[in-house]
């Protein structure tokens, strides 16, 4: 019997998983790399959160995605406009374009834009948190009396004077500065499939840990899992609402999102960020913000936005709001390379974002 040297055998193992038509899942050696990467508790002091598991890990996943034959980019985020749909805790201010300028005693005429008063881009369209976006207090505030945050505790224990000292003053600490460019791999869960069925997922609905669970398996990717430094999108279809003349969309009134024990289970696999076709990835049934419906099923008393909560302020996990994922969900784009760079706004609690990914269609 005519043996086949284990060069040619790992040769052509190596060509399968590169060229296979199923899906582009990493090698085992790199899977089993990224299982041994750092996982939390992180030292005292600690203002990084889950961008602790970024390392040789991650990024060797990526340059594996990004390597790939017929590997192709795609954009995970709206265009951003004054006429796109605008957040119901922010500002409806934008942008005012200024006339065409010259420079004296020159040819050159150029154009710029300023922020309308009010504005605040970091809140508005695809967007990013910083971990001190969201703090916890002590106990539940009474309107009746002025609202206080003397008491608040951030993520990693830090306090209202060290983070925010005074009420004008940005963030001293946890701030959008802080987070490092997140390079890392993408997970793409199809939620509008799975758990709507093929139908745009409802207002209040929840992607649970099961059907986390449950998606990883029916795309392929049960026996991969969840890696530390991943970075999970959920396409709920919700975004399938997404237009620009907003119009009269209910785009931002609700939405369906991820369940507090999904939280929990993202944040006890090392996950990066949670992102979601969804302006709030917690769950808001219609009437929620008006004080005319509960809180999703499983959010603790005093905690309607139960999933900033949790990810923010206890994980350390970063939120990404508003993604446009329907093209990587037509091409079955499972597992690519994602890139999501804030910008280095000094105290800023949120940011505007372009996330893009590397990946290879399926078939």
């Amino acid at each position: 019997m005519t043996r086949t040297p284990l060069s040619v055998l790992a040769l052509s193992c190596a060509c399968a998983l590169i060229t296979g038509p199923a899906h582009a899942v990493e090698p085992p050696e790199l899977i089993e790399l990224s299982r041994s990467a750092p996982m939390p508790p992180w030292p005292k002091g600690d203002e990084l959160g889950m961008a602790n598991t970024l390392g040789e890990a991650t990024n060797r996943r990526c340059a594996w995605h990004m390597a790939q034959p017929g590997a192709r980019w795609y954009e995970a985020s709206h265009p951003r406009s004054n006429t796109m749909p605008k957040s119901p805790f922010a500002a409806n201010a934008g942008v005012k374009a200024k006339p065409s300028s010259g420079v004296p005693f020159s040819r050159h005429a150029f154009n710029s834009e300023a922020y309308e008063a009010g504005a605040e881009p970091g809140q508005q369209g695809t967007q990013i948190d910083a971990l001190g976006h969201f703090a916890v207090k002590s106990k539940p505030w009474d309107p009746a009396g002025p609202f206080s945050a003397d008491d608040a505790t951030y993520y990693g224990g830090y306090t209202q004077a060290e983070v925010k000292p005074t009420p004008d003053s940005g963030l001293q600490r946890l701030g959008i500065e802080k987070i490092p460019p997140l390079v890392s791999t993408a997970v793409v869960l199809d939620a509008k499939q799975y758990v709507g069925k093929g139908e745009r997922m409802g207002d209040g609905a929840l992607v649970t840990a099961e059907h986390i669970r449950g998606m990883l398996d029916a795309q392929g990717l049960g026996e991969r899992g969840l890696l530390p430094g991943d970075m999970v999108w959920v396409y709920t279809g919700w975004s399938d609402q997404w237009q620009d003349p907003a119009g009269d969309t209910p785009y931002y009134a609700m939405a369906p999102g991820l369940s507090v024990d999904a939280a929990q289970y993202l944040g006890e696999k090392g996950v990066l960020a949670a992102g979601l076709d969804t302006p709030f990835i917690d769950p808001v049934a219609n009437g929620m913000l008006q004080g005319k419906a509960p809180p999703a099923e499983g959010t603790a008393p005093g905690l309607p936005f139960g999933v900033h909560h949790h990810l923010l302020t206890q994980a350390g996990v970063y939120h990404l709001e508003n993604l446009k994922l329907a093209d990587m969900v037509s091409d079955k784009v499972w597992l690519s390379c994602a890139m999501v760079l804030p910008t280095l706004d000094k105290g800023a609690a949120g940011a505007p974002v372009r996330p893009v990914a590397v990946g290879r269609p399926a078939g």
